[in-house]
């Protein structure tokens, strides 16, 4: 059973939408008979083997921008790892530096306060 739908009209109908190798044969004594999807050549048809290298390609290409999207942000990771690294040993030796300078200080203040000490002492 055909279905017609009201603004398709007479001359209008589902074939204009097809495919044109899934269209109907036009006959022209008979333009109000519905259409009959038209059956593929053999050699239009698909045989499993490549149905299967066809859903293969697609789902690679699918799949292809989200794993380029992942090693694009796995690139991006190591590199902030790398940042964060050298970072790290910079901070690490800053660290060591005022430890340092610390130590400096503390031992200057120590030879400061003896000195003012024997001062206080020797004037007494």
């Amino acid at each position: 059973m055909a279905v017609i739908r009201p603004e398709w009209g007479a001359d209008r109908g589902p074939d204009e939408y097809a495919p044109p190798d899934r269209r109907a044969k036009e006959d022209s004594a008979n333009q109000s008979s519905f259409a009959v999807p038209r059956q593929r050549s053999p050699e239009q048809s698909h045989s499993p083997s490549s149905a299967t290298t066809n859903l293969d390609a697609f789902i690679r290409r699918v799949c292809g921008a989200s794993i380029d999207e992942i090693d694009g942000a796995i690139r991006e990771l190591e590199t902030m790892r790398e940042a964060l690294r050298v970072e790290g040993e910079r901070v690490s030796r800053e660290i060591a530096g005022f430890a340092s300078l610390n130590q400096a200080s503390m031992f200057a203040m120590k030879i400061i306060s003896d000195s003012i000490d024997g001062w206080k002492n020797g004037s007494r």
